[in-house]
């Protein structure tokens, strides 16, 4: 990857932060200005002077007012620090005149994300989902600080087009390595999707950990699947997603997957990078919400999860709450909570001790064998592919035909899966269902 391309590594081997975070309501902005130190003492740097301050609205030249960034200019000379970290998005002119004033480098919370990602990967997958990631985010800024940019280039070929400047250049640079990124990416979600369909195919459930980042969730994987993951009290101390197979009772094979943590505002390129990684969370038939009982955040976490879990597409898989690190709370043992249908809709648990695991193996057994049912068809003729897609999925128990050449089928399998199929078709099973009578996908799984 050429140098165009390079985060700057000045906010990682302890490196000197000057944090910065402004509040632009009378919300408490305590537990956002705490998760911007985390991220800073994950990337390897080292805060060592914060600044906050309140405004109606951002200033558009310095963000924070010229007063406040004459402020920080003496919070940084008196730190000696390196780096200026700002908790909000800033448009590229306000980063220019920033760094133009204070005389060091100035990079906003996206940017530390993605320099903490970049760190982190560690397979082909995730390093290409990293870099897009960048990618998209260095596009807007390319104009940052670059005294050259408006020098002509002339000659032909790879030193660019007769007249062409050096910004011209390098953003044709940038979208030939977006488009290659992109390519390369198709490929390897076309192998996640052959993964799928023969788990599909041999009817074997799917659940994903899902939960904000620090949540516990790398340590309750290790200790339902003994996968050996890595696990720190740090965010995103894991990136690349992990599959394991595990026999759950009454289920049988189930394949549990550790996805990456969460974050309240998320950033949307990352999002869009790494939904190849996230499919799994998107496509599994249950999805362990892992929560930190212990913060007194939680509640904007929960919301922060499942906001992410719309944006990509999740948003109708089936949850169960995993109430974690109840070791912190004194007084809490390990429970369930069952819903009105008599379901459990939520676990209380210590990943780190193990107390209450085997109520989580118990409510995710009956949560999944909830979720499988049994249906009987009648398929026209012309329904083809939609009994070859049945028979791929391992759903059919038995077969056979009438009088008029209709395929009478009795199929089993998880309700997820056969909803999704049945949209594929435009309703189809629910048309040909002959019992019970009148079902209907979105009542029976959807409204759950």
């Amino acid at each position: 990857m050429t140098a165009l391309f390079d985060f700057d590594e000045r906010c990682r081997g302890g490196a000197k932060a000057v944090l910065v975070s402004v509040s632009f309501s009378d919300a408490d902005d305590t537990a956002r200005v705490a998760e911007l130190k985390m991220l800073v003492l994950s990337s390897g740097a080292e805060a060592v002077g914060l600044l906050t301050c309140s405004r109606t609205a951002p200033d558009p030249k310095y963000f924070i007012g010229s007063g406040k960034t004459e402020e920080l200019k003496a919070l940084v000379e008196s730190c000696q620090g390196e780096t200026v970290i700002f908790n909000h998005e800033l448009s590229p002119s306000q980063e220019r005149n920033l760094e133009s004033f204070l005389g060091c480098r100035v990079i906003t919370r996206t940017a530390l994300i993605l320099d903490i990602f970049a760190a982190r990967a560690r397979t082909r997958e995730g390093k290409l989902q990293v870099e897009l990631a960048q990618l998209g985010y260095l596009e807007t800024r390319l104009v940052r600080g670059w005294t050259h940019l408006e020098r002509q280039r002339g000659g032909f070929g790879l030193r660019g087009g007769p007249g062409e400047t050096q910004l011209e250049y390098d953003r044709r640079l940038l979208k030939e390595r977006v488009n290659i990124l992109r390519k390369e990416l198709r490929e390897v979600e076309k192998q996640r999707e052959q993964n799928g369909r023969a788990r599909s195919r041999r009817g074997i459930p799917v659940v994903s950990l899902v939960g904000y980042t620090n949540s516990g969730k790398s340590t309750l994987f290790n200790t339902l699947t003994d996968a050996g993951v890595y696990a720190a009290d740090q965010l995103f101390a894991t990136l690349d997603p992990t599959l394991r197979t595990v026999s759950i009772p009454r289920v049988g094979k189930t394949v549990f997957a550790d996805t990456v943590g969460f974050i309240r505002d998320l950033p949307h390129n990352l999002v869009a990078a790494f939904k190849a990684t996230l499919r799994e969370a998107r496509e599994s038939d249950l999805a362990l919400m892992v929560i930190d009982s212990a913060d007194g955040d939680m509640d904007d976490m929960i919301a922060a999860v499942e906001e992410v879990m719309e944006d990509i597409g999740a948003g109708s898989v089936p949850v169960l709450k995993v109430f974690n690190k109840i070791d912190r709370i004194p007084g809490i043992s390990p429970h369930i909570e069952h819903d009105s249908a008599g379901l459990p809709r939520s676990v209380s648990i210590s990943a780190k001790t193990g107390a209450g695991v085997d109520l989580l193996l118990r409510a995710i057994s009956d949560r999944l064998g909830h979720d499988r049912i049994s249906l009987e068809l009648t398929l026209p003729p012309d329904a083809g592919a939609l009994r070859q897609r049945l028979f791929e999925m391992g759903a059919i128990e038995s077969e056979s035909y009438d009088d008029s050449g209709k395929a009478c089928l009795r199929v089993t399998h998880s309700r997820t899966e056969l909803a999704r199929l049945s949209a594929r078709f435009g309703g189809a099973l629910e048309r040909y269902v002959t019992a019970p009578a009148s079902f209907s996908f979105r009542r029976e799984v959807w409204e759950d």
